[in-house]
C-alpha cells in the first residue's frame, strides 16, 4: 500500500522593518538625542588620535605629546601643500599622511612648546571650510555641527559677518545635498508665481 505523505509549505515570516528616520524627519527632543549620541562618539574616536587639534575658519593648530626633554633638532617635521608629517629622527613618524584641504606652506609653522609637545600651525588656503579632519584617513567630524568662535565674528563688520555667515550656511547645505540660501530664495519666489498664475505648467521649471 503506498504512503502517502503530506507536503506542507514553510510560510515565510513577514518581517516589518522599522526604517530608520532622517535627521531632517526627527522632532527636537530626538535630534537632541542624535547630536549628544554623534558628539560621544566623535569624541572616542578623537581621543584615539597621536595629537589633539582645534581650528578656527581660516586656521587649524594640532599638538603633538612628544617625551619630555625633546628639543626641535630631534624632530623631523614636513609640511607641505597637501602632506604632513612628524616624528622623532631615526622612529616611525608620529602622524603621517594626506591632509584634508590645500595649506599655505609659507604661513604654517612648528614649535616645540616645553621640550614635551610639538605644536603645528597650519594656515588654509579656503578660509570659508571647516576640516572633517587632519589627515584624510583619520576619524571625521560632522562639520555641519560646528559653529565658529563668536568673538571672531564679533570682530568682523557687519556687512563681511553677514557674507561669513551666509558662506558658511552655503557650505553646509552644500555638504548635505540641499538647496544654498541663494536656491531657497528663487523657490520661494517661483512657489509665489505659481501661485499667482494656477493656469500655467511649471512641471519643466528649472531652478538655475
Amino acid at each position: 500500500m503506498p504512503t502517502i505523505e503530506e507536503v506542507t509549505e514553510d510560510v515565510p515570516e513577514t518581517k516589518t522593518e522599522t526604517k530608520e528616520k532622517s535627521y531632517d524627519e526627527m522632532t527636537p527632543e530626538e535630534r537632541e538625542v542624535k547630536d549628544a549620541e554623534l558628539r560621544a562618539k566623535e569624541a572616542a574616536e578623537q581621543a584615539t588620535l597621536p595629537y589633539q587639534w582645534k581650528q578656527e575658519l581660516g586656521d587649524l593648530d594640532l599638538v603633538v605629546p612628544l617625551p619630555k626633554g625633546t628639543r626641535a633638532r630631534d624632530l623631523v617635521v614636513k609640511i607641505a601643500k597637501k602632506r604632513l608629517s612628524a616624528g622623532l629622527k631615526g622612529k616611525e613618524p608620529i602622524l603621517e599622511g594626506e591632509l584634508c584641504q590645500e595649506i599655505k606652506m609659507e604661513e604654517s609653522t612648528w614649535t616645540v612648546e616645553d621640550q614635551q609637545s610639538l605644536h603645528i600651525h597650519l594656515e588654509k588656503v579656503n578660509k570659508w571650510q571647516w576640516w572633517e579632519n587632519v589627515l584624510t584617513h583619520h576619524p571625521k567630524l560632522d562639520t555641519r555641527k560646528i559653529t565658529p568662535n563668536n568673538s571672531k565674528l564679533s570682530d568682523l563688520d557687519g556687512e563681511t559677518r553677514g557674507m561669513v555667515e551666509k558662506m558658511m550656511y552655503d557650505n553646509q547645505q552644500k555638504q548635505m545635498g540641499k538647496p544654498t540660501s541663494d536656491e531657497q530664495k528663487k523657490m520661494e519666489a517661483l512657489k509665489k508665481f505659481q501661485a499667482a498664475h494656477p493656469e500655467l505648467d511649471f512641471s519643466n521649471a528649472k531652478i538655475s
